[in-house]
């Protein structure tokens, strides 16, 4: 027993914690901004060393003025959602000096930044193999960028599909056409996202190929339909675009 007294050590701590959380407001008092928290929880005066720098866009209100008849063009096609700055770079200058010239690419650099094959794009999104896809030429030669319809109506669904396309080769499903599974209309290549393609409902299809009374290649899976699947869909264990067996 020490009397009643508080033990030293504890007496030490407290000091330290006193001293820290004294340091942390001071600190804090001379580090803060004098701004901060006018406007919210930010630097007010951020404001003003934004508005000080100096402008490099033009925004695509102000491109619409001096070229109309490319925005009309442009506000009709795929590319409608694309600011045209984006590809052709920082127009402030050109706005305030005409002969100051913006980027007009013309080479295949730009285009395979959105266009090139990224199966972390979504699927429909138009991709291409860079290295594959008409070699050599620049893709304005087929291609207008402010209207960029194909010259030809694709008929490769891997044109659009082309995360799907990549999976489905190499799967048991590769030489089933997409046809075969997908109703497709006709429209659907020239407008795809008002068109949409058709999609199985129920097991009949799948089992056209795989039921146990078709006959064909002995290499096909083939399963009494009713007890096999039940009341479940039989992508819901097996995806079609690669249906592995599942145990």
């Amino acid at each position: 027993m020490n009397g009643g007294k508080v033990p030293r050590q504890l007496v030490v701590l407290g000091a330290i914690a006193a001293v820290l959380v004294v340091s942390f407001f001071v600190l804090r008092a001379k580090m803060t901004p004098k701004s901060f928290g006018k406007y919210g929880h930010y630097r007010a005066d951020a404001i003003d060393d934004i508005r000080k720098q100096p402008v490099s866009y033009a925004g695509v209100e102000v491109c619409s003025g001096c070229h109309d008849d490319v925005f009309q063009k442009k506000a009709k096609g795929f590319h409608r959602g694309v600011s045209c700055e984006v590809c052709h770079g920082p127009a402030a200058a050109h706005v305030e000096d005409n002969t100051i010239k913006p980027e007009a690419p013309r080479q295949r650099e730009g285009c395979p930044l959105c266009h090139n094959y990224n199966p972390a794009r979504p699927t429909g999104f138009p991709q291409i193999i860079t290295a594959q896809h008409n070699p050599g030429k620049a893709c304005m030669s087929c291609h207008n960028p402010h209207d960029p319809v194909p010259p030809k109506t694709p008929e490769d669904c891997g044109v659009c599909h082309r995360s799907i396309a990549a999976q489905k080769l190499v799967s048991r499903h590769s030489s089933v056409g997409c046809v075969t599974c997908h109703q497709v209309p006709k429209q659907h290549f020239v407008n795809p996202r008002v068109n949409r393609v058709g999609k199985p409902t129920d097991n009949a299809l799948c089992g056209t190929c795989h039921g146990s009374e078709v006959k064909g290649s002995p290499q096909t899976p083939k399963v009494e339909m009713a007890k096999h699947a039940g009341r479940y869909l039989c992508w819901e264990c097996h995806y079609p675009h690669s249906p592995e067996n599942v145990p």
